[in-house]
């Protein structure tokens, strides 16, 4: 079994080592938080106190960061020359897999830098939330060299249920986006339903019980019904506590608009789905489950 080195130790990141821990590898932890590095031990994780100390005999270094200035700060050092940070301290035979959701370009010139270094780097970004986290049922979009995301595959499958290769560097994080775009506007699609049908004096199990054997039927219908009462294991029937928080949504929507901008794609949908993601993380909602939003749509209603 191959020792691995995780950075990142949040509600993804905590889970999937802990799962690592659980097919049997030695599992080494670093994250800024003492008690994320407290948590992690508890499930097996070895605590290490440095970044350094986490990779430097790591045969595998798994990376689960916020965002793209964290993981170019992670790799590559406070000063981006790559004088510190992962690719400094990492054996030459590791094999290095970045699990953030961040912003194509980055993931690229990470992914250069480390081959620049002469190590092997897939980016593999997840589907699934915490739940999947936990339940290690994640969906791995991974991109980079086959003769790398073949080495990585195992590892993966130790954390989830379902590993795509999309292709080269950057085509994980691009399908990321692409499928959060999706899911996004989906959502609102089942919101609006719902606060319309409430409006027309349509009971909320009826119109599931019709939308979900027709062609509006859609995960954000099926699994995840954003008003309680249909799908019990979803988040609105637990006050919406997040599984997937409507600022990862935010962030993944505003991943996709920027990446429209520079592309010249026309998605004007999604434009309207951040917009409306914004208003509800501006509410002080951010910390909500995405599918929450409903309550912001079906008050606007009235």
């Amino acid at each position: 079994m191959p020792r691995i080195g995780f950075i990142g130790l949040g509600n993804m990141g905590g889970p999937m080592a802990a799962n690592l821990v659980k097919a049997g590898h030695t599992v080494k932890g670093y994250d800024l938080s003492e008690p994320l590095r407290k948590a992690a031990a508890e499930t097996g994780v070895t605590e290490c106190n440095s970044l350094a100390d986490a990779v430097v005999d790591a045969e595998v270094v798994i990376t689960m960061l916020p965002a793209g200035q964290h993981v170019r700060t992670v790799y590559l050092g406070e000063d981006g020359a790559g004088d510190d940070g992962i690719l400094a301290h990492a054996p030459n035979e590791a094999l290095l897999i970045d699990c953030s959701t961040i912003d194509v370009d980055t993931s690229r010139n990470v992914a250069a830098a480390a081959a620049d270094k002469g190590l092997s780097m897939v980016e593999a970004p997840v589907s699934g939330g915490v739940g999947g986290a936990q339940a290690a049922t994640l969906t791995f979009m991974v991109g980079g060299p086959p003769e790398s995301v073949d080495r990585a595959r195992p590892i993966l499958e130790a954390m989830g249920r379902n590993v795509v290769h999309t292709g080269g560097p950057g085509t994980g994080q691009a399908a990321k986006m692409c499928n959060n775009m999706m899911l996004g506007i989906q959502m609102l699609s089942v919101v609006e339903a719902f606060a319309l049908a409430d409006r027309l004096g349509l009971d909320r199990q009826k119109l599931f019980d019709v939308a979900s054997n027709a062609s509006g039927q859609c995960w954000s219908l099926t699994t995840y019904c954003p008003v309680p009462g249909p799908v019990p294991a979803s988040p609105a029937n637990r006050d919406y506590q997040p599984g997937f928080t409507a600022a990862m949504m935010l962030k993944d929507l505003r991943l996709s608009q920027d990446a429209a901008a520079r592309t010249g794609a026309v998605t004007s949908l999604g434009a309207q789905a951040a917009m409306l993601y914004s208003m509800f993380c501006n509410s002080g909602e951010g910390d909500t489950d995405f599918s929450g939003i409903f309550q912001m749509i079906d008050g606007q209603s009235r």
